[in-house]
């Protein structure tokens, strides 16, 4: 495999990965579950799948992120098979949000939508789980909430949830590689890299996050099929059912 690091992040990512370098030895992973079931009496509950915020890059020797398109699009290719896949084994109706057949106010609201869930949900891992970054304010709750505005996509959709995914990966160059090699002869440590991601369920009727659960590690790759299956069933670990 190859060796791994950050890529290119908003101001809220490159704060989590400075807090991220601290933690990152093994393997880590925590959910924060509000509600132990879904189900609505009376009713089947439908969750709607929204388009994966993902994103692959290439690091450089020298440590710069390069984003690579085709990685990046066979990484949403097989995380959006092994998430149809995950819905059988949880028994519920998971369906993909088609933007082709919304109208054009409710793509704008979507892209929005898509963007607070970003900053949301990297504020949440900041401020929940590392204790130096804690808020006073939660008093150590989970407060965090997308708004009402979550509401446009219950009325496009008919669906009661949503299920955003955000996930961060990158993989060393090899010249990357050789400078981490000839680095640890020297016994110096050169950042290696992670997989770093959230997804969360949206209750459309409030706007709020339900449901929690974090990826940090320094291992996975999703430019291939088993892999993918592998880091879906990561984020879905313990998904209320």
């Amino acid at each position: 495999m190859y060796g791994r690091s950050f890529p290119a992040l908003s101001v809220f990512g490159r704060v989590l990965a400075v807090l991220l370098t601290v933690v990152l030895v093994s393997a880590c992973q925590s959910t924060v579950k509000h509600v132990e079931t879904i189900k609505r009496p009376g009713n089947s509950t439908r969750i709607v799948l929204m388009p994966l915020d993902v994103e692959l890059s290439e690091l450089s020797a020298a440590g710069m992120n390069e984003p690579k398109a085709e990685w990046t699009e066979a990484a949403r290719r097989h995380l959006s098979v092994a998430f149809d896949e995950q819905q059988a084994d949880l028994g519920l109706s998971i369906a993909a949000f088609d933007d082709s057949k919304a109208s054009p106010e409710v793509v704008d609201t979507l892209h929005q939508l898509q963007r607070l869930h970003e900053k949301v949900g990297t504020s949440a891992m900041i401020h929940h789980f590392f204790d130096v970054k804690k808020l006073p304010t939660k008093h150590g709750k989970f407060d965090w909430t997308l708004g009402t505005t979550a509401r446009t996509l219950r009325e496009a959709t008919g669906a009661d949830y949503a299920l955003f995914v955000w996930v961060r990966d990158s993989y060393a160059s090899g010249g990357r590689v050789a400078l981490m090699v000839a680095a640890a002869v020297l016994g110096v440590g050169v950042q290696g890299g992670s997989q770093v991601g959230f997804a969360s369920l949206v209750d459309l009727e409030t706007g709020d996050i339900v449901w929690f659960n974090r990826l940090m590690r320094g291992a996975g790759d999703l430019r291939t099929v088993e892999p993918a299956r592998e880091t879906a069933k990561v984020l879905l670990a313990d998904f209320p059912k």
